[in-house]
Formats: structure tokens, C-alpha cells, sequence
């Protein structure tokens, strides 16, 4: 499988033709597949440097000085390269939070040395940025890496007719249940780079447990290099082990997980597993129209880095295949959980988070699964299994804003239909079969350009 064929490859390509390219630097949660990507990417250059700062050969190039001519000019004879003055030259650094001096120097190499290409990546990256002093702002690019999503699996198993169906707008009912196929065991099986390469391979799902547990264990293992004490470490360890039980449910975060740890704990200890990148904490909002404001005063639901490694820790995927209609599983929230993921995976230049509704009312039971801002619209997202007179929060989201569009997601076929709320509120609902998470925001663009 082609490495570059992520939805990242674009934005790579973009930067690459500015005029005025910054260092970039690729972040995301360990193995989602940012080296393989810089490597693939390499081939768009005439010279590639690939560097790691765990190798203390690569490393002394940074150790001796801090000017960056001079670390080029010994890039270039130690790897004995002959650059012409038009050769393009992508310099690697891999690993950069080994040394987070060398994030600083990083804006010597855009001021000094602008024709050279920089990309630098790293495991835990988030928690070297907070120790570099005199950190380059604005001079320094960003994009985000996640694992596949659905549209990335399709590009991956290369069935070009599937995926070109995927992408026509609307969907057509004869690519229908091939694609609700599809998904599932996509669902089933997630989008680490690692297992979905491992399945393509030999097709055999029994394998595949050995390989989650290694990631998940590395994972386990990084515990120390972001703790900031040993109390921390504890508390993470015990949020890393019982999290996945909580996937169906908001948290709160005093005695997390029948443990006796104080709220303050295990706040610091969350903040630092989603910097992690392994659980985020996705928050409420009560608002009805734009902006959509976070309220970090409601308690948060769980969101982790992929529905395989959760899949497999609760040792449920033997359960899960054949099963028709995955948004009744987990207790309902396998679905919304894989449509959260399938939305953050959009976010390759910020790092944003979506963001479920509840009401502003004391005592006020109303939660949509999810709410996505377009121009100067919130629009409520469902996700439901059951008939339309089932969707009550809904209804209550619908009677408050000041439009009338809403999106069911569920696992039948595609439609759009005319609805009233139970007060009379006329509105149009567009029902998205769940396979179709990534596809959300060009759904809301046709819905509310053509009904």
C-alpha cells in the first residue's frame, strides 16, 4: 500500500509549491503514520536528508552549533550528496522532541536557509513544544495526522469503483449496502496504520490482536515521559485502564472509575492523555447558533484515538461481525463514537474538536449526539437507530435555533425527508447512512444549497 494516499497528501503537495514555505511540523499521537508519510512524500524531491534524534549520530549534528549553514553543509557531505542550485532538498527530522533545543533552531533554517524544505515529527511532540524557550511563532507550520479514516481505508484496499461511488454526491443506492459492508469491518477493525496494513495483507482478523496490544502497551509504556510526578503517572495509568468501560457515558472526573482520586487529579492527568493524543475529552455546548462555545463546566464524554484499539480491549470484535446495524452497539455510542473520530480526522491545519449539544436548562435531559457549524447555521446530528418519532432531542434543538435543517445519521439509506417537530415546527431531515462520517460536511454544503 502507497503510504501517500491519505488525505494529508494534498496539503504536503500545497506546501511544498509555496513560495514561502515554514519548517512544518507533523504532529499526531504516536504510530499514526506521520514517518511513512514524510517518507513517501520524499520522492517529490531530488535529495532527501532522513534524520532521527534518537540516534546520537544524527543528533550530533545539533550539538555543536547553532547555526544552521553549518548544519546543512554537514548534512549534505556526510550523506555525500551533489546539490545543484535548482535541486529541491527535504530535510527529515524525526524524533525532534528528543532535543527540543533543535525546535528553536527551526526558524534559522526558515530565515537563513528559506529554498530548504523542513519537515520534523515526533512521538509526544505536544509535551516538547511547552519546554522550548523563545519558541519560533509564526514561523512555524502545523498540520495534524490521525489515524485512517473510512475514506483513507477505501483509498487503502484499492476497490476504485467503491471509493468513486463514495465520493458522488448524493450517494446512489446501488453502492449502498457494499459500502455498509465495508464500513463495518472497518469499524470493527479501526485506522491505525499498522493494523490496517496488516489486514490488507493476509485478510485475517484473528491477527490482529497481537498488533493493537503492542500499540496500546507503547503507549502504556509513554506513561513516564508526560507524567509530571509519580501521583500523575498512577492516575493515568488507572484512566488508561478502566476508560474504555466509560465509552457509552459522560465522566466526571472525582473518583474516576471507582477510584478514590480527587477531581483535580484526574483532570491534570486527562489534560495530559489528550495532549497524548490517546483520549480526547469532547465537551457540550449549549448554544443554538454561531459561534459554537465549548462549556468545560458540564461534564465531557470520552473520545479515543481509535475504535480498533477500544474494539479490542473490550475483547468484542468476534461480537460485532455480522451484526447489521452497528449504532445499536456499545449501548448505542459505537457509531457516534466512530462519526467523532471520522469528523477530528478532518482536521489536518488546527486542531479543533467537535462538539455534542445539551440544553441550557437546569435539570434539562435534551443531548444531541453531535452539532456542526456551517456559515451561520449550527446543525444538530443525530444518530439514531429507530424511527424519526424517537429523535426528542432533536426536536428540542429544532423548536430553539433559527433554522429548520437536521441530519440523522443511522445505518438505512440515504434520503431527505419533511418533518414537523411535535410543536409544529416544520423542518428537513437528511438521513446519512453511518458510512458517510467524513463525508458530513459536503452533505451539510448540498443539503442547505439545494432544500
Amino acid at each position: 500500500m502507497d503510504g501517500l494516499n491519505r488525505n494529508i497528501e494534498k496539503h504536503l503537495l500545497s506546501w511544498k509549491s509555496s513560495k514561502n514555505h515554514k519548517p512544518l511540523l507533523l504532529r499526531g499521537a504516536r504510530q499514526v503514520g506521520k514517518t511513512t508519510i514524510v517518507r513517501q512524500f520524499s520522492r517529490h524531491f531530488d535529495h532527501f536528508i532522513d534524520l532521527n534524534l534518537e540516534r546520537q549520530k544524527d543528533l550530533a549534528f545539533f550539538q555543536d552549533t547553532d547555526d544552521v549553514k553549518s548544519i546543512y553543509d554537514a548534512l549534505v557531505i556526510n550523506k555525500g550528496l551533489s546539490v545543484s542550485s535548482n535541486d529541491s532538498v527535504l530535510i527529515f527530522i524525526d524524533e525532534i522532541q528528543e532535543q527540543p533545543h533543535v525546535i528553536k533552531l527551526l526558524r534559522y533554517f526558515y530565515e537563513d536557509l528559506p529554498e530548504i524544505y523542513i519537515i520534523a515529527a515526533g512521538s509526544l511532540l505536544e509535551f516538547a513544544l511547552g519546554k522550548v524557550t523563545q519558541f519560533p511563532v509564526g514561523r512555524i507550520q502545523f498540520y495534524y495526522l490521525h489515524p485512517f479514516n473510512f475514506q483513507e481505508y477505501l483509498t487503502a484496499i484499492e476497490n476504485k469503483p467503491l471509493k468513486k461511488a463514495f465520493d458522488t454526491i448524493p450517494i446512489t443506492k446501488n453502492a449502498h449496502s457494499t459500502l455498509m459492508d465495508t464500513f463495518h469491518r472497518y469499524a470493527i477493525i479501526g485506522g491505525m496504520p499498522e493494523v490496517v496494513n496488516t489486514y490488507i495483507a493476509d485478510g485475517n482478523m484473528s491477527q490482529l490482536s497481537n498488533v493493537y496490544n503492542s500499540i496500546w502497551e507503547t503507549y502504556k509504556n509513554d506513561i513516564e515521559k508526560y507524567a509530571e510526578n509519580s501521583t500523575e503517572e498512577k492516575v493515568i495509568r488507572h484512566i488508561l485502564n478502566t476508560a474504555p468501560n466509560f465509552l457509552d457515558e459522560r465522566v466526571k472526573f472525582q473518583n474516576f472509575g471507582n477510584s478514590n482520586y480527587r477531581s483535580r487529579e484526574v483532570s491534570e492527568a486527562m489534560k495530559s492523555i489528550d495532549a497524548a493524543g490517546l483520549i480526547k475529552l469532547i465537551y457540550p455546548t449549549t448554544a443554538l447558533s454561531p459561534p459554537i462555545q465549548s462549556d468545560f463546566k458540564k461534564s465531557p464524554r470520552l473520545q479515543f484515538l481509535d475504535v480498533g484499539i477500544v474494539n479490542n480491549i473490550r475483547g468484542i470484535q468476534a461480537e460485532l461481525i455480522g451484526i447489521n446495524d452497528l449504532s445499536k452497539e456499545y449501548k448505542g455510542a459505537l457509531i457516534p463514537h466512530l462519526i467523532t473520530q471520522e469528523l477530528i480526522s478532518l482536521n489536518l491545519e488546527k486542531q479543533t474538536k467537535p462538539n455534542f449539544w445539551v440544553r441550557d436548562k437546569a435539570h434539562a435531559s435534551a443531548e444531541v449526539d453531535l452539532v456542526y457549524q456551517f456559515k451561520n447555521y449550527i446543525i444538530p446530528i443525530e444518530i439514531k437507530s429507530g424511527s424519526t418519532g424517537t429523535l426528542k432531542s432533536l426536536h428540542q434543538f429544532i423548536n430553539r435555533t433559527n433554522h429548520n435543517y437536521a441530519i440523522r445519521v443511522y445505518g438505512g439509506d440515504f434520503n431527505i425527508q419533511d418533518q414537523k417537530t411535535p410543536e409544529g415546527k416544520p423542518y428537513k431531515l437528511m438521513n446519512l447512512p453511518y458510512y458517510l462520517g467524513t463525508k458530513i460536511p459536503e452533505y451539510i454544503n448540498y443539503f442547505l444549497t439545494n432544500y
